[in-house]
Parts: C-alpha cells; structure tokens; sequence
C-alpha cells in the first residue's frame, strides 16, 4: 500500500516555505497531482524545575484565533545544532537559558502534508537572565504544575498536538 513520488516542482516558495506538486502513483497504478509544503525543521525547548513546574508560554495563533499554552518553538537556521536552536529560542522567547538539554521527542505534526519535523528538548533547570526579547511572541510565560497537564489539554488549552504529545510525554517521565 505504498505510495510513490515519482517527481516534484515547486509552485511557490518563500524564506519559510517551499509548496511542491508531485506526480503520486497510488499501489493500484493510478497517479495523482498532490500538493506538499516543504519546511526547515522545528526547535523547542522547556524546562521543568524542582517544583515539578513547566515552563511555558501563553499566546494567540491568529490563523486559528484560539489562545492556548505552548513550548518556546522556531526554524532551526541553516547548519544549526538542533539542541542549540531550542536553547536559543527559549532564551529568545521567555528569557530563561536552559539547563543541559535533553531529546524528549521528534514529531511530523502533519505529515500528509508536509515534511516538518519538530525536534522536542527539556531541561531539569533555567536561569532567569531577563526580559524575553521575543516578548511579542507571547502574553505571559508561566511556570505551570506539570500535574495540570493532562486537565489542560482535555479542556483545549493546549491546541497544538505537537506540544500536547510533548507535555503528556513530561508528564509521564516525571509522574509514571
């Protein structure tokens, strides 16, 4: 039941994205034009400290117009360590540095659509180093129980599925 690409070209491209149309030949032998949205991997980190608190942060998405809370999350530049870009963006977006980070998971958000992949990190400790300097990312950054977890996501607070998936899987690491 394997799908087959047998050939792309892009219909439009920008700094963050690439749209291709490829010529798909489905197992039965039919082709089909498919759209697909090429993008630069993801970076994101959070901390969770001895308090068993996560940090995030409390933002609107206007595409979607909902408010939810998320991870600090960007592009990973061109020859960019993953981990260093999730460090970088969680100084950048809540003006915290992490700890030594850890590999918490990788992630395909939407992958009959696209070929992002999300690159999930945390630490056990962050220090405070100031004002966020993306502070217009986001209305607040909270430390929040991690225990919360589960609550916040049953009753839509956490809209992403990638930073749903990220948390429950905090959530299981330091609960059982």
């Amino acid at each position: 039941m394997q799908w087959k690409n047998l050939g792309e070209h892009t219909v439009y491209e920008n700094q963050w994205l690439r749209v291709n149309l490829a010529d798909v030949e489905l197992p039965d032998g039919r082709h089909l034009d498919h759209y697909l949205i090429r993008l630069r991997p993801v970076a994101m980190a959070t901390a969770v400290n001895e308090r068993n608190e996560v940090l995030l942060l409390w933002r609107h998405r206007f595409i979607t117009d909902s408010w939810g809370w998320e991870l600090a999350a960007g592009v990973v530049e061109e020859g960019e360590d993953l981990a260093r870009a999730a460090a970088r963006e969680m100084l950048e977006e809540t003006g915290w540095r992490p700890g030594p980070l850890h590999h918490l998971m990788t992630v395909e958000p939407s992958n009959g659509l696209t070929d992002a992949r999300h690159h999930i990190y945390w630490a056990q400790s962050a220090e405070y180093l100031g004002h966020p300097e993306d502070d217009f990312e986001s209305e607040k950054r909270e430390w929040v129980p991690l225990k919360e977890v589960p609550d916040l996501i049953a009753n839509g607070e956490v809209p992403a599925a990638n930073m749903a998936a990220a948390l429950l899987m905090l959530h299981r690491l330091r609960f059982g």
